[in-house]
């Protein structure tokens, strides 16, 4: 395994880190407290021009769509260090348009859309345009097991009807949020991996209703938000099928493998920014005659935060080494590993972050508590820690079986 970046990453993180310093961070602290935590209706949430702004700068300086191959021109694992670049800020990511679930919407566009597709959907998301939602888990089931989806995809004609609850969509409430793709239950007598399909469904289809946007710990995440929307009796054209049905799980898996490697190595710019701030006010900071830092188990925790942060990158970095090796089936117990340990990991450093922190670590006035709800989500979003670990089990246990 060689986990050295080519000179066209080191060449590009250099770049990206830059503009992290000199645009997106002295903007975050300001957004921040700027935030419409208390503010459900969707309907009111407006674009930031600041973030626009940047978007164009961005765009124009050639720090766009870096995380796909085909557009960006990076291996999974050449991209790696510059997604945890990203993961310094909450921000970043849509700013460089290498947001979930845009991200994967395009990837799966990519990899499996047809030309018309691409032509109507992949181009304005490449483009930064329009944004899309992942319509896959719903309120009625248990969504751990995805296979108990209730969602319905029947045939009639040319046309497909689809029926369902869907909610956490993430970027549901953006006001550039045009194209959902749906995933439900297409043909319940095929095998369980063959039942499912993908649907493009543009969100101004009749039937189709966004109901309400749901808060995470207290706070809306506007202009994106995580939102609940139902299809009722929603007619769209067979040529929206993505790849053709039966092929819902098939898509998932080649989606979900970089996607996991995206969303773990942000998490780990978030540790590492929560481990600077923690180390950063545990030597300013005075009680009890000494800095914090040399109080309690202070020096071991800051230990143990760099430790487990070096531990997790290498897992990650191996995990995209063997996506760009073997592909995604070849990589299936350390997907599932990175996506137990990063989250779990990053959620622990953070806490110990704000906990140095006293009060403001709980406020607006630093990221940390948005940090906080961000990886405390991903223990859930794409497959909940305990299915990972049976994933896991599994594969592992395979090797003793006569």
């Amino acid at each position: 395994m060689d986990f050295n970046q080519s000179s066209t990453s080191k060449e590009i993180a250099g770049r990206v880190r830059k503009f992290l310093d000199e645009h997106i961070l002295p903007l975050e602290s300001s957004l921040l407290h700027e935030s419409q935590q208390g503010n459900p209706d969707w309907r009111s949430w407006q674009l930031d021009p600041r973030i626009e702004a940047l978007k164009a700068k961005a765009k124009a300086e050639g720090l766009w769509n870096l995380f796909l191959p085909g557009v960006g021109g990076l291996s999974n694992t050449d991209y790696a260090p510059i997604a945890e670049l990203t993961g310094l800020s909450l921000i970043a990511p849509e700013i460089f348009n290498c947001n979930a679930p845009d991200s994967g919407n395009m990837e799966v566009l990519w990899k499996y859309g047809s030309e018309a597709q691409k032509e109507q959907w992949l181009k304005p998301l490449l483009d930064g345009s329009i944004r899309s939602i992942f319509a896959m888990t719903e309120p009625e089931v248990a969504s751990s097991d995805a296979t108990n989806m209730k969602a319905t995809i029947a045939e009639d004609g040319d046309d497909l009807i689809l029926n369902g609850r869907k909610w956490w969509s993430t970027g549901l409430g953006h006001p550039n949020c045009k194209i959902a793709i749906f995933m439900g239950l297409s043909d319940p007598n095929a095998h369980k991996y063959l039942q499912h399909s993908m649907v493009l469904v543009p969100l101004d289809t009749p039937g189709v209703k966004i109901e309400r946007m749901l808060p995470v710990f207290g706070g809306y995440d506007a202009p994106y938000g995580h939102g609940e929307i139902t299809f009722n009796n929603v007619r769209v054209p067979k040529s929206n099928v993505i790849a053709g049905l039966g092929k819902g799980f098939e898509i998932a898996q080649g989606r979900l493998g970089p996607g996991r490697i995206h969303h773990c190595m942000r998490m780990i710019g978030a540790a590492e920014r929560a481990l600077k701030l923690m180390i950063e006010r545990s030597m300013e900071r005075v009680a009890f005659g000494k800095p914090l830092v040399n109080l309690g188990g202070n020096r071991d925790i800051i230990a143990n935060a760099r430790i487990d942060i070096d531990m997790a990158r290498l897992l990650v970095l191996k995990t995209a080494w063997l996506l760009d090796d073997v592909g995604a089936m070849g990589a299936l117990s350390e997907v599932s590993q990175i996506k137990v340990v990063v989250p779990n990991i990053g959620c622990r450093i953070i806490d110990e972050a704000m906990q140095m922190h006293g009060g403001k670590g709980l406020s607006n006035d630093t990221p940390l508590a948005a940090m906080y709800a961000y990886c405390r989500v991903l223990r859930l979003a794409d497959g909940p820690d305990e299915v990972h670990r049976g994933v896991i089990a599994k594969i592992e246990l395979k090797k003793y079986e006569r």
